[in-house]
Formats: C-alpha cells, structure tokens, sequence
C-alpha cells in the first residue's frame, strides 16, 4: 500500500516540524525563551517553564499574554553566606533599557503584583526588581500585552536570576531592605564561609568611590593585588601585580574611600559584582589562622 506509506511519511514530516517550532523558542539548555506575539490570539496566555537559575526573555510584538513559570535545578539545600539554609529563594529580573509593548507582574498564588510597566518614550530605563519565595509557594511571572496600533517595534525583553536567600543583601528592588541589615559588618562566621562561597574573592585597595544614581549603587573602584578566586572576568589588569576592578553596593552603606587592604567578596548579579562581606586583611588572617587551628575553616585559602 504505497499509498498509506507515503501518508504516514507525511504525517510524520508534519509532526517533526510541529516539534521543531515548539523547541526552536528555546535555548538548548531551556534557559531563555525567545517568540513573537504574531502568532497569538488576542487575549490568548501562552504557558512557558524555564529550568535554569538564569536566562533571558525576548517577546517580539507582544500580543495576549504569556505566563512563566521558572523551576531552576537548584540544590534542594541553598546555602547563603553564613552557612545556614531558610531554603528561601530569591528573584530577580532585570528589563531591557528598551522595554516596551507589555507589562510584568507577579503572580503570587493568583494575585498579581505589578512589577514592571509598559514605557514611553520618555520614561527611564526600568529598574531591576526582586522578590523571594519560599519553597512549595506558587509563583509565576505574567506579562500583559499593552494594545497598541503599531507594534513593530516594540519589544517586552528582560533577563532573570534566580539564587540563594544570599541575594537579599544585594535587592536593587524598590523596596529596599534595611540600611542596619544590608550595611552591617559580617562576623568571623560569615567571612570564612564567604570566601569559600563567593563568586569573587579578592585582595585589594579602595581607590575610589563614585555614586551610580541610575543603579541607586555605590561603586567602589578597586586596586586589586591579588585574585583569589573569580567566577568570571571581572578583574583585569597589564601587570601581573596588579588588576582593577569595579564591585557595587548599596548607596546608603556610605563606602568611603581610604587606606588599608581589604579582602572584597561577594556575587554577580546581572554581569556585575556586587559586594558581600569585606574585613580588613589583617582582620581576615587573624580570624582564618585561629580558625585552622581549631581544624573550623570551612574551605582552604592560601593566606600570606
């Protein structure tokens, strides 16, 4: 029956497109998702599930809406910086400068909260927002398309991190967490584990401080002499001596620019370091050799 064979040749073809439209929204990894609103209904939600602690979104010419549901494979165990596990997860999501044709909620067992509003022209570049969610809480991010008569350039872009209860000392949400918890000295404990945690660890000097107003940020310039440890490239330097580099904190932390050496720490947040604990150097070495004697360090360091 050659008939039914060149049908079901057919029929497979069919669906193998089919297939291959529905993975081609996807990174390889199913970390990013990238489509177009032409192709929707109006009034339609489009259902998306990432599964990676960072990623990117790209909806050209919204139109309906989209709900997505972000289930990274994290460890069933998120350790944040002092060692201690609230398994609490936070979010963050940070819009493209060019944000527009739709808006961002979150959608927390039902209710929707709105995070990021369609643009003017006129308007400034959105800023990051950020929120926490405890495990087994039921929460989604739903992006609205805004009707507009010409949506060709219009563009609903933003990337998303997803990490550790660590993250709340570094929120750029627009509401802050207090000066007292995110300014504070960390203690010995929380150094130690730090430096074994981070996503940088360095030696360095303070060379200058300057305000970034758009960020709400200070940042501090560094000389560093020397790099411990960086998950990505974000010291660099002609002398093998010496490196620079740029970390970020809070504006009302008050970071001053002075002498001494400090050993900075901290993570990256949206390709930028952000700082996490940061003793003096002598102060380090004083709490890391009583604590190998003990037989307490949580991870080696080649101390000087």
């Amino acid at each position: 029956m050659p008939g039914f064979g060149v049908w079901i040749y057919a029929v497979w073809i069919l669906l193998f497109c089919l297939f291959h439209v529905s993975l081609s929204n996807y990174s390889e990894d199913q970390c990013s998702w990238r489509g177009s609103g032409l192709s929707q209904q109006q009034g339609s939600v489009e259902q998306i599930s990432l599964h990676c602690s960072e990623g990117t979104l790209d909806w050209l010419y919204p139109k309906g809406a989209l709900r997505l549901t972000l289930s990274p494979r994290l460890p069933s165990m998120v350790v944040g910086p002092s060692g201690s596990s609230s398994g609490l997860i936070t979010a963050c999501v940070k819009p493209s400068e060019e944000f527009h044709g739709a808006q961002l909620y979150l959608e927390r067992d039902g209710v929707l909260e709105l995070l990021v509003g369609d643009r003017l022209e006129s308007s400034p570049p959105p800023r990051v927002r950020c929120f926490s969610r405890l495990p087994g809480e039921r929460v989604a991010l739903f992006l609205q398309a805004t009707p507009h008569q010409d949506i060709s350039r219009r563009i609903a872009s933003f990337r998303y991190e997803l990490r550790g209860d660590w993250t709340a000392r570094l929120s750029l949400d627009s509401h802050p967490i207090s000066t007292e918890d995110a300014c504070r000295p960390c203690n010995n404990t929380e150094i130690l584990m730090a430096v074994c945690t981070s996503d940088f660890v360095v030696r360095g000097n303070i060379k200058s401080v300057e305000e970034d107003e758009n960020l709400r940020a200070a940042v501090i310039k560094v000389s560093a002499t020397r790099v411990f440890r960086q998950k990505y490239t974000l010291f660099t330097g002609n002398s093998r001596l010496s490196s620079r580099g740029e970390i970020r904190t809070l504006l009302q932390c008050g970071v001053k620019p002075g002498p001494g050496s400090f050993l900075f720490t901290g993570r990256v947040h949206f390709g930028e370091a952000w700082l996490g604990c940061a003793p003096r150097y002598k102060d380090f070495q004083r709490a890391y050799t009583i604590a190998k004697a003990a037989q307490q360090i949580p991870c080696e360091l080649p101390v000087d």
